[in-house]
């Protein structure tokens, strides 16, 4: 039983939770960086380069013969992924800035100082009390 509960305590951690929906949510958000790249961003791209496809862009090594497929450098789908990657890191370093940006603001509040324990009341008091005689 001991297992059971050690695996329980495992799978409830904080850590552990938030990293299960920081992968959920960065699956989520790998399909539309990719949508935004293959749908929104190649096209102009493609247009400029005179209607060049870049995701089936490719250099032959070989030939397909014989009912063999052709061997193939696919450098167009090399250059979509390189470009969703720069998306995301640059989206993601927008993220990390705008999280420092508020972590700063918060900081650079001034706290309340604490109030006096009652102790310390007491304590002053005396002090007075003492003072005036």
């Amino acid at each position: 039983m001991s297992i059971i509960k050690e695996f329980k305590e495992f799978a409830v951690k904080g850590n552990v939770v938030d990293l299960a929906v920081g992968v959920i949510i960065g699956a989520a958000f790998g399909k539309i960086v990719t949508s935004l790249v293959n749908d929104v961003i190649m096209p102009p791209i493609g247009l400029l380069t005179g209607g060049l496809d870049f995701s089936k862009q490719k250099w032959v090594l070989k030939a397909a013969e014989n009912g063999k497929p052709e061997t193939a450098v696919a450098y167009g789908a090399f250059v979509n992924n390189v470009i969703d990657f720069l998306i995301v890191a640059f989206v993601i370093f927008l993220l990390i800035k705008g999280i420092n940006s508020l972590k700063r603001q918060e900081e650079a509040a001034p706290a309340a100082p604490p109030e006096p324990t009652k102790e310390e009341i007491l304590l002053t008091q005396i002090r007075d009390l003492l003072a005036k005689k």
